[in-house]
Protein backbone atom coordinates (compact mmCIF):
# COMPACT_ATOMS: atom_id res chain seq x y z
CA UNK A 1 0.00 0.00 0.00
CA UNK A 2 1.44 3.26 -0.82
CA UNK A 3 2.34 5.21 1.75
CA UNK A 4 2.02 9.55 1.95
CA UNK A 5 5.14 11.02 1.70
CA UNK A 6 5.65 12.66 5.02
CA UNK A 7 9.49 14.86 4.88
CA UNK A 8 9.18 15.46 8.81
CA UNK A 9 9.45 11.69 9.31
CA UNK A 10 13.12 12.27 8.17
CA UNK A 11 13.93 14.30 11.37
CA UNK A 12 15.47 11.61 13.07
CA UNK A 13 18.26 11.15 10.22
CA UNK A 14 18.87 14.90 10.63
CA UNK A 15 19.12 14.82 14.28
CA UNK A 16 21.51 11.83 14.24
CA UNK A 17 23.85 13.84 12.01
CA UNK A 18 23.93 16.68 13.74
CA UNK A 19 24.64 15.22 16.97
CA UNK A 20 27.23 12.99 15.51
CA UNK A 21 28.99 15.46 12.91
CA UNK A 22 28.58 18.26 15.37
CA UNK A 23 30.20 16.80 18.22
CA UNK A 24 32.76 14.87 15.79
CA UNK A 25 33.68 18.52 14.49
CA UNK A 26 33.96 20.31 17.93
CA UNK A 27 36.17 17.38 19.13
CA UNK A 28 38.59 17.04 16.00
CA UNK A 29 38.88 20.73 15.45
CA UNK A 30 38.20 22.94 18.42
CA UNK A 31 38.87 20.47 21.38
CA UNK A 32 41.95 19.18 19.21
CA UNK A 33 41.01 15.31 20.80
CA UNK A 34 43.04 12.88 18.99
CA UNK A 35 40.75 10.44 16.56
CA UNK A 36 37.95 12.53 18.33
CA UNK A 37 36.01 11.70 15.71
CA UNK A 38 35.80 8.28 17.00
CA UNK A 39 35.36 9.57 20.76
CA UNK A 40 31.66 9.97 19.81
CA UNK A 41 29.63 7.64 21.27
CA UNK A 42 27.70 6.51 18.04
CA UNK A 43 25.19 4.29 19.86
CA UNK A 44 23.87 7.03 21.99
CA UNK A 45 23.39 9.20 18.85
CA UNK A 46 21.34 6.55 17.62
CA UNK A 47 19.47 6.10 20.35
CA UNK A 48 18.56 9.76 20.54
CA UNK A 49 17.74 9.73 16.81
CA UNK A 50 14.97 6.48 17.32
CA UNK A 51 14.00 8.32 20.65
CA UNK A 52 12.84 11.41 18.42
CA UNK A 53 11.16 8.97 15.80
CA UNK A 54 9.21 7.87 18.78
CA UNK A 55 8.20 11.42 20.17
CA UNK A 56 7.10 11.67 15.79
CA UNK A 57 3.20 10.40 15.10
CA UNK A 58 1.06 11.07 17.72
CA UNK A 59 -1.79 8.57 15.67
CA UNK A 60 0.43 5.46 16.28
CA UNK A 61 0.92 3.71 20.03
CA UNK A 62 4.01 3.63 21.83
CA UNK A 63 3.12 -0.06 21.98
CA UNK A 64 2.68 -0.22 17.91
CA UNK A 65 5.83 1.88 17.39
CA UNK A 66 7.64 -0.93 19.29
CA UNK A 67 6.35 -3.64 17.21
CA UNK A 68 7.43 -1.84 13.84
CA UNK A 69 11.06 -1.48 15.25
CA UNK A 70 10.46 -5.52 16.30
CA UNK A 71 9.89 -6.05 12.67
CA UNK A 72 12.40 -3.95 11.08
CA UNK A 73 15.40 -5.71 13.07
CA UNK A 74 13.86 -9.37 12.45
CA UNK A 75 14.51 -9.30 8.53
CA UNK A 76 16.23 -11.76 7.41
CA UNK A 77 19.01 -9.90 6.13
CA UNK A 78 19.67 -8.35 9.47
CA UNK A 79 20.36 -11.70 11.37
CA UNK A 80 22.19 -12.91 8.37
CA UNK A 81 24.50 -9.72 8.76
CA UNK A 82 25.01 -10.18 12.25
CA UNK A 83 26.10 -13.34 12.08
CA UNK A 84 28.74 -12.78 9.62
CA UNK A 85 30.04 -10.14 11.38
CA UNK A 86 30.39 -12.08 14.58
CA UNK A 87 32.24 -15.22 12.53
CA UNK A 88 34.53 -12.54 10.69
CA UNK A 89 35.41 -11.32 13.68
CA UNK A 90 36.44 -14.75 14.90
CA UNK A 91 38.64 -15.43 11.72
CA UNK A 92 40.45 -11.86 12.38
CA UNK A 93 40.88 -12.88 15.76
CA UNK A 94 42.54 -16.45 15.13
CA UNK A 95 45.00 -15.68 12.52
CA UNK A 96 46.28 -12.22 13.74
CA UNK A 97 48.86 -9.52 12.17
CA UNK A 98 51.82 -12.12 11.65
CA UNK A 99 50.54 -13.33 9.01
CA UNK A 100 49.64 -10.29 6.69
CA UNK A 101 53.26 -8.76 8.30
CA UNK A 102 54.81 -12.17 6.01
CA UNK A 103 53.09 -11.17 3.01
CA UNK A 104 54.83 -7.80 2.47
CA UNK A 105 58.12 -8.73 4.13
CA UNK A 106 58.49 -11.49 1.34
CA UNK A 107 57.04 -9.53 -1.65
CA UNK A 108 59.19 -6.87 -0.29
CA UNK A 109 62.62 -8.89 -0.53
CA UNK A 110 61.05 -10.50 -3.44
CA UNK A 111 60.94 -7.30 -6.19
CA UNK A 112 63.74 -4.91 -6.89
CA UNK A 113 63.94 -1.97 -4.37
CA UNK A 114 62.60 0.64 -7.21
CA UNK A 115 59.75 -1.30 -6.89
CA UNK A 116 59.27 -0.72 -3.26
CA UNK A 117 55.68 1.87 -3.46
CA UNK A 118 54.34 -0.76 -6.01
CA UNK A 119 54.90 -3.79 -3.75
CA UNK A 120 53.40 -1.63 -0.64
CA UNK A 121 50.22 -1.15 -2.86
CA UNK A 122 49.76 -4.86 -3.99
CA UNK A 123 50.54 -6.07 -0.43
CA UNK A 124 48.12 -3.85 0.74
CA UNK A 125 45.41 -4.86 -1.49
CA UNK A 126 45.99 -8.64 -0.99
CA UNK A 127 46.09 -8.29 2.59
CA UNK A 128 42.90 -6.11 2.98
CA UNK A 129 40.74 -8.48 0.27
CA UNK A 130 42.06 -11.61 2.48
CA UNK A 131 41.52 -9.49 6.09
CA UNK A 132 38.34 -7.75 5.08
CA UNK A 133 39.18 -4.60 6.91
CA UNK A 134 40.88 -1.09 5.64
CA UNK A 135 41.55 -0.36 9.19
CA UNK A 136 43.58 -3.51 10.38
CA UNK A 137 45.68 -3.42 7.29
CA UNK A 138 46.57 0.22 7.66
CA UNK A 139 47.63 -0.33 11.39
CA UNK A 140 49.91 -3.57 10.21
CA UNK A 141 51.51 -2.18 6.36
CA UNK A 142 51.63 1.54 7.58
CA UNK A 143 55.16 0.93 9.46
CA UNK A 144 56.34 -1.10 7.21
CA UNK A 145 55.96 1.62 4.59
CA UNK A 146 57.86 4.21 6.52
CA UNK A 147 60.36 1.76 6.89
CA UNK A 148 60.40 1.42 2.97
CA UNK A 149 60.71 5.78 2.70
CA UNK A 150 63.41 5.31 5.18
CA UNK A 151 65.40 2.92 3.50
CA UNK A 152 65.06 4.35 0.19
CA UNK A 153 64.43 7.80 -1.68
CA UNK A 154 60.61 7.66 -1.73
CA UNK A 155 58.61 10.02 0.50
CA UNK A 156 56.38 9.06 3.15
CA UNK A 157 53.18 10.45 1.87
CA UNK A 158 53.45 8.51 -0.92
CA UNK A 159 54.16 5.38 0.75
CA UNK A 160 51.31 5.86 3.60
CA UNK A 161 48.74 6.72 0.63
CA UNK A 162 49.86 3.85 -1.42
CA UNK A 163 49.09 1.47 1.76
CA UNK A 164 45.93 3.21 2.73
CA UNK A 165 44.69 3.08 -1.49
CA UNK A 166 45.66 -0.42 -1.78
CA UNK A 167 43.72 -0.76 1.68
CA UNK A 168 40.25 0.48 0.38
CA UNK A 169 40.25 -1.44 -2.87
CA UNK A 170 40.45 -4.46 -0.75
CA UNK A 171 37.97 -3.06 1.52
CA UNK A 172 35.69 -2.35 -1.42
CA UNK A 173 36.44 -5.95 -2.68
CA UNK A 174 36.89 -8.53 0.22
CA UNK A 175 34.33 -11.32 0.86
CA UNK A 176 34.17 -10.59 4.66
CA UNK A 177 34.33 -6.65 4.78
CA UNK A 178 31.84 -4.90 7.09
CA UNK A 179 31.18 -2.75 3.73
CA UNK A 180 30.62 -6.18 1.41
CA UNK A 181 28.03 -7.93 4.03
CA UNK A 182 25.94 -4.81 4.62
CA UNK A 183 25.75 -4.13 0.93
CA UNK A 184 25.48 -7.34 0.36
CA UNK A 185 22.76 -8.76 2.79
CA UNK A 186 21.07 -4.99 2.59
CA UNK A 187 20.24 -5.41 -0.83
CA UNK A 188 19.82 -9.37 -0.39
CA UNK A 189 22.51 -10.42 -3.52
CA UNK A 190 25.13 -12.90 -3.42
CA UNK A 191 29.08 -11.99 -2.46
CA UNK A 192 30.04 -13.90 -5.29
CA UNK A 193 27.70 -11.59 -7.55
CA UNK A 194 28.53 -8.46 -6.12
CA UNK A 195 31.93 -9.04 -6.09
CA UNK A 196 32.29 -9.58 -10.30
CA UNK A 197 30.23 -6.04 -10.50
CA UNK A 198 32.60 -4.93 -8.28
CA UNK A 199 35.87 -6.17 -9.81
CA UNK A 200 35.69 -4.44 -13.01
CA UNK A 201 35.56 -1.38 -12.09
CA UNK A 202 37.51 -1.18 -8.99
CA UNK A 203 40.46 -3.45 -11.43
CA UNK A 204 40.86 -0.66 -13.93
CA UNK A 205 41.77 2.07 -10.91
CA UNK A 206 44.04 -0.18 -9.17
CA UNK A 207 45.72 -1.12 -12.86
CA UNK A 208 46.08 3.13 -13.52
CA UNK A 209 47.23 3.26 -9.93
CA UNK A 210 50.13 1.03 -10.33
CA UNK A 211 51.11 3.03 -13.64
CA UNK A 212 51.03 6.08 -12.09
CA UNK A 213 53.15 4.93 -8.80
CA UNK A 214 55.63 3.39 -11.22
CA UNK A 215 55.99 6.35 -13.16
CA UNK A 216 57.44 7.85 -9.87
CA UNK A 217 58.90 5.48 -8.80
CA UNK A 218 61.33 5.63 -12.08
CA UNK A 219 62.67 9.07 -11.15
CA UNK A 220 63.07 8.20 -7.86
CA UNK A 221 66.88 7.48 -6.39
CA UNK A 222 66.90 4.17 -4.54
CA UNK A 223 68.93 4.19 -0.98
CA UNK A 224 68.54 0.66 0.15
CA UNK A 225 66.13 -2.17 0.81
CA UNK A 226 64.10 -3.62 3.84
CA UNK A 227 65.07 -6.86 5.43
CA UNK A 228 62.43 -8.88 7.66
CA UNK A 229 61.95 -12.56 8.62
CA UNK A 230 58.57 -14.12 7.45
CA UNK A 231 56.58 -17.30 7.86
CA UNK A 232 54.37 -17.94 4.68
CA UNK A 233 52.79 -21.00 5.84
CA UNK A 234 50.37 -18.02 7.80
CA UNK A 235 48.97 -16.46 4.72
CA UNK A 236 47.32 -19.74 3.99
CA UNK A 237 44.59 -18.91 5.76
CA UNK A 238 44.27 -15.82 3.90
CA UNK A 239 44.49 -17.54 0.54
CA UNK A 240 41.86 -20.06 1.53
CA UNK A 241 39.24 -17.60 2.10
CA UNK A 242 40.28 -15.58 -1.22
CA UNK A 243 39.66 -18.64 -2.87
CA UNK A 244 37.22 -19.50 -1.47
CA UNK A 245 34.54 -16.30 -1.96
CA UNK A 246 36.03 -16.13 -5.36
CA UNK A 247 34.78 -19.49 -6.64
CA UNK A 248 31.54 -18.99 -4.41
CA UNK A 249 31.53 -21.13 -1.58
CA UNK A 250 29.05 -20.01 1.27
CA UNK A 251 30.27 -16.92 3.23
CA UNK A 252 30.28 -19.12 6.28
CA UNK A 253 31.91 -22.04 5.11
CA UNK A 254 34.55 -19.66 3.58
CA UNK A 255 35.27 -18.42 6.82
CA UNK A 256 34.72 -21.54 8.99
CA UNK A 257 37.33 -22.86 6.79
CA UNK A 258 39.55 -19.56 7.23
CA UNK A 259 39.21 -20.25 11.33
CA UNK A 260 40.23 -23.86 11.41
CA UNK A 261 43.02 -23.68 9.05
CA UNK A 262 44.02 -20.41 10.62
CA UNK A 263 44.06 -22.24 14.25
CA UNK A 264 45.86 -25.29 13.00
CA UNK A 265 48.46 -23.27 11.68
CA UNK A 266 49.20 -20.81 14.49
CA UNK A 267 48.98 -23.68 17.27
CA UNK A 268 50.91 -26.15 15.00
CA UNK A 269 54.08 -23.15 14.45
CA UNK A 270 53.81 -22.38 18.30
CA UNK A 271 52.66 -18.70 17.07
CA UNK A 272 50.16 -18.76 19.97
CA UNK A 273 49.02 -20.96 23.24
CA UNK A 274 45.07 -22.45 23.12
CA UNK A 275 44.14 -20.46 25.82
CA UNK A 276 45.25 -17.29 23.84
CA UNK A 277 44.02 -18.76 20.44
CA UNK A 278 40.07 -18.48 22.68
CA UNK A 279 41.02 -14.89 23.76
CA UNK A 280 42.18 -14.20 20.82
CA UNK A 281 38.74 -15.12 19.20
CA UNK A 282 36.86 -13.69 21.84
CA UNK A 283 38.94 -10.11 21.11
CA UNK A 284 37.94 -10.89 17.31
CA UNK A 285 34.31 -11.24 18.02
CA UNK A 286 34.18 -7.64 20.92
CA UNK A 287 35.61 -5.64 17.83
CA UNK A 288 32.53 -6.40 15.86
CA UNK A 289 30.02 -5.39 18.72
CA UNK A 290 29.72 -1.80 18.26
CA UNK A 291 28.95 -2.65 14.52
CA UNK A 292 26.46 -5.32 14.77
CA UNK A 293 24.34 -3.27 17.56
CA UNK A 294 25.06 0.09 14.86
CA UNK A 295 23.17 -2.07 12.13
CA UNK A 296 20.23 -3.49 14.84
CA UNK A 297 19.74 0.06 15.80
CA UNK A 298 19.13 1.45 12.04
CA UNK A 299 17.20 -1.42 10.89
CA UNK A 300 14.38 -0.29 14.23
CA UNK A 301 15.13 3.57 13.26
CA UNK A 302 14.29 2.77 9.40
CA UNK A 303 11.19 1.00 10.18
CA UNK A 304 9.92 3.56 11.65
CA UNK A 305 10.85 6.29 9.39
CA UNK A 306 9.65 4.00 6.14
CA UNK A 307 6.22 3.39 8.05
CA UNK A 308 6.00 7.44 8.71
CA UNK A 309 6.25 8.00 4.71
CA UNK A 310 10.04 9.33 5.40
CA UNK A 311 11.33 7.32 2.79
CA UNK A 312 8.67 7.84 0.38
CA UNK A 313 9.33 11.77 0.79
CA UNK A 314 13.31 11.21 -0.07
CA UNK A 315 12.22 9.09 -2.85
CA UNK A 316 10.40 11.73 -4.51
CA UNK A 317 13.14 14.31 -4.15
CA UNK A 318 15.45 12.53 -5.74
CA UNK A 319 12.94 11.75 -8.50
CA UNK A 320 12.95 14.82 -9.10
CA UNK A 321 16.85 15.51 -9.74
CA UNK A 322 18.04 12.53 -10.85
CA UNK A 323 15.99 10.98 -14.31
CA UNK A 324 16.54 7.54 -15.61
CA UNK A 325 18.50 4.47 -14.58
CA UNK A 326 21.91 6.19 -14.70
CA UNK A 327 20.83 9.14 -12.95
CA UNK A 328 19.04 6.62 -10.38
CA UNK A 329 22.78 4.92 -9.70
CA UNK A 330 24.32 8.45 -9.65
CA UNK A 331 21.73 9.29 -6.88
CA UNK A 332 22.29 6.27 -5.02
CA UNK A 333 26.30 7.38 -4.98
CA UNK A 334 26.05 10.79 -3.50
CA UNK A 335 23.46 9.58 -1.02
CA UNK A 336 25.81 7.02 0.47
CA UNK A 337 28.58 9.16 -0.12
CA UNK A 338 26.98 11.92 1.82
CA UNK A 339 26.33 9.82 4.62
CA UNK A 340 29.36 8.84 4.85
CA UNK A 341 31.15 12.25 5.17
CA UNK A 342 28.61 12.49 7.67
CA UNK A 343 29.29 9.54 9.71
CA UNK A 344 33.01 8.88 8.71
CA UNK A 345 31.90 5.35 8.86
CA UNK A 346 31.71 3.81 5.28
CA UNK A 347 30.40 0.41 7.52
CA UNK A 348 27.32 2.86 8.91
CA UNK A 349 26.87 4.87 5.89
CA UNK A 350 26.08 1.62 3.90
CA UNK A 351 23.46 0.17 6.35
CA UNK A 352 21.78 3.70 7.04
CA UNK A 353 21.54 3.78 2.97
CA UNK A 354 20.60 0.29 2.11
CA UNK A 355 16.67 1.03 2.91
CA UNK A 356 16.71 3.90 1.04
CA UNK A 357 19.13 2.54 -2.16
CA UNK A 358 16.77 -0.74 -2.07
CA UNK A 359 13.25 1.72 -2.64
CA UNK A 360 15.47 3.30 -5.52
CA UNK A 361 16.61 0.15 -6.89
CA UNK A 362 12.87 -1.06 -7.13
CA UNK A 363 12.27 2.33 -8.48
CA UNK A 364 15.02 2.98 -11.43
CA UNK A 365 14.66 -0.88 -12.32
CA UNK A 366 18.69 -1.33 -11.00
CA UNK A 367 19.60 -5.19 -10.12
CA UNK A 368 20.57 -6.13 -6.48
CA UNK A 369 23.77 -6.75 -7.02
CA UNK A 370 24.62 -3.37 -8.74
CA UNK A 371 22.84 -2.00 -6.10
CA UNK A 372 25.17 -3.54 -3.23
CA UNK A 373 28.15 -2.42 -6.03
CA UNK A 374 27.57 0.77 -5.77
CA UNK A 375 26.71 1.61 -2.17
CA UNK A 376 30.24 -0.09 -1.25
CA UNK A 377 32.32 1.59 -3.80
CA UNK A 378 31.30 5.02 -3.54
CA UNK A 379 31.51 4.76 0.61
CA UNK A 380 34.65 3.96 -0.15
CA UNK A 381 35.74 6.34 -2.44
CA UNK A 382 34.55 9.10 0.05
CA UNK A 383 36.07 7.16 3.31
CA UNK A 384 39.21 7.09 1.79
CA UNK A 385 40.06 10.58 1.13
CA UNK A 386 38.11 11.75 4.79
CA UNK A 387 40.88 13.89 6.55
CA UNK A 388 38.97 12.81 9.50
CA UNK A 389 38.09 9.32 8.64
CA UNK A 390 39.24 6.34 11.07
CA UNK A 391 41.50 4.98 8.17
CA UNK A 392 43.39 8.42 7.48
CA UNK A 393 43.67 9.40 11.60
CA UNK A 394 45.04 5.24 12.24
CA UNK A 395 47.99 5.81 9.33
CA UNK A 396 48.84 9.40 10.84
CA UNK A 397 48.65 8.35 14.24
CA UNK A 398 51.27 5.26 13.17
CA UNK A 399 53.76 7.22 11.44
CA UNK A 400 53.43 9.75 14.42
CA UNK A 401 54.44 6.94 16.84
CA UNK A 402 57.38 5.90 14.43
CA UNK A 403 58.95 9.76 15.26
CA UNK A 404 57.49 11.34 11.68
CA UNK A 405 55.73 14.62 11.50
CA UNK A 406 52.59 13.89 8.57
CA UNK A 407 49.26 15.54 8.00
CA UNK A 408 46.06 14.60 6.50
CA UNK A 409 47.11 16.91 3.79
CA UNK A 410 50.64 15.59 3.06
CA UNK A 411 48.54 12.50 2.25
CA UNK A 412 45.29 12.92 0.27
CA UNK A 413 47.32 14.66 -2.98
CA UNK A 414 48.90 11.02 -3.27
CA UNK A 415 45.25 9.37 -2.64
CA UNK A 416 45.31 8.09 -6.64
CA UNK A 417 43.72 5.31 -6.00
CA UNK A 418 40.11 6.70 -4.48
CA UNK A 419 40.36 9.06 -7.48
CA UNK A 420 40.36 6.86 -9.96
CA UNK A 421 38.30 4.42 -8.38
CA UNK A 422 35.25 7.56 -8.83
CA UNK A 423 36.60 7.94 -12.58
CA UNK A 424 36.23 4.15 -12.94
CA UNK A 425 32.28 4.08 -11.34
CA UNK A 426 30.90 7.26 -13.49
CA UNK A 427 32.54 5.50 -16.61
CA UNK A 428 30.82 2.37 -15.86
CA UNK A 429 27.65 3.94 -14.55
CA UNK A 430 27.33 5.68 -18.11
CA UNK A 431 28.65 2.66 -20.40
CA UNK A 432 26.75 0.13 -18.37
CA UNK A 433 22.89 -0.68 -18.72
CA UNK A 434 22.02 -3.85 -16.47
Amino acid sequence: MKREANPVALLPVFVFLVLYLGLGIVFEYIMKIPMGFYNIPIIVAFLVAILTACLQNRNVSFDEKLEIMAQGMADKNIITMLLIFLTAGVFVGVVGRDSAESVAYFMLQLIPAKFAVIVLFIVACFVSVAMGTSVGTITLITPIAVAVAEASGFSVPLCVATVMGGSMFGDNLSFISDTTIAACNGQGCAMKDKFRQNFWIAFPAAVVTVIVVSFLSWNTVIEGSVHHNYNLIQIIPYVLVLIGGIIGWNVFLVLLTGIISGAVIMLLTGKTSFVDLVANMGNGVSGMFETCIVAVLVAALCALIRSYGGFDALLGGIHHVFKGKRGGQLGMGILVGAMDIATANNTVAIVMANPIAKEMAQTYGITPKKTASLLDTFSCITQGILPYGAQMLVAISAVTELGKNISAFDIIPYMFYPLFLLISSLIWIGVKTQ
